[in-house]
């Protein structure tokens, strides 16, 4: 009897598990199957495999590379610099901050703690637009271009996506002995040699966790680049370029579907490379915070 129940929990999970990734995969496979149709193939019927060619897929994707108004190398190199400098930044000050906050045991650390834990429930919308005008007055008094700038966006995001850093780096920290630092203060190291020698080694795993998720979101942001490099700017990301393809009455389908599907790919690359990393980081902050 205990066998069956339990055969049958097996199966009762495995059927569920089967329709959860069913529907999770379904809007990628959409996009695969739509990315090598034609537009009038893809608006007819977009769950079928009518009108799905590899080589109108490939036709697709060199149109895409190709276009002008895409600019494919641009985007690509103006997303994959914003997203590597905004993470270093991130991963280096959130780790700088997090230390700090947890280490020193007074009121002000709590509440600048708190500070940040608040900042995560504000919505993007409550503070776009003073943001706009905020980042106009800073450039103008420190003579550098924060709008349509990699610099203003990039502290944009040390910004929006320093509270969430500092938060699961700092559950982490909490469990790291703090006998560590002090064998390291008696060995004579200074503040600065116990983080980057003895701490910062120690958060690789959560590092790489928060690192990737992080990314996930820099790389597909489209509303604050949208906002801050504006449509035409100097420097464009790849969703902004991807927008170039919808128009007012008509929406180029056979251009959208295949770039959309480029920007996607690298960051799959790399989640399937790092999922392992990211389960313990996550699984270890967790059991340390």
């Amino acid at each position: 009897m205990h066998t069956k129940e339990k055969t049958s929990s097996v199966v009762i999970r495995f059927i569920i598990a089967i329709v959860i990734a069913i529907y999770v995969l379904f809007p990628f496979f959409l996009l695969l199957i739509n990315s090598g149709k034609a537009t009038s193939d893809i608006t007819a019927n977009p769950v079928s495999f009518a009108g799905a060619s590899f080589g109108q897929f490939a036709e697709n994707i060199q149109a895409v590379v190709n276009d002008p108004n895409f600019m494919f190398f641009t985007s690509f190199g103006s997303s994959a610099l914003i997203t590597v400098l905004s993470l270093v930044l991130l991963s280096l000050f959130g780790a700088m901050a997090a230390w700090v906050i947890c280490r020193n045991k007074t009121i002000w650390s709590t509440v600048i703690y708190f500070t940040f834990i608040a900042s995560m429930i504000i919505p993007f919308q409550v503070v776009m637009l003073p943001l706009i005008s905020t980042f106009r007055d800073v450039g103008k008094f420190i003579g550098i271009p924060m709008l349509q700038s990699v610099p203003g966006i990039v502290f944009a995001y040390l910004g929006f996506g320093g509270a969430m850093t500092v938060f699961i780096l700092n559950g982490f920290i909490k469990g790291v002995p703090y006998d560590l630092e002090e064998a390291a203060s008696i060995d004579g190291c200074s503040p600065e040699q116990t983080f980057f020698q003895i701490i910062f080694p120690l958060l690789t795993p959560v590092i790489t966790t928060v690192t990737i998720l992080n990314g996930m979101w820099i790389w597909n942001d489209y509303l604050l680049p949208s906002m801050m490099l504006g449509q035409n700017g100097k420097v464009m990301t790849i969703p902004i370029a991807i927008q170039k393809f919808v128009g007012s009455y008509v929406k180029s389908w056979d251009r959208i579907l295949p770039a959309a599907l480029l920007a996607i790919i690298p960051m799959i690359i790399i989640f399937l490379i790092a999922q392992k990393q990211i389960m313990e980081g996550m699984i270890e902050g967790a059991v340390k915070g």
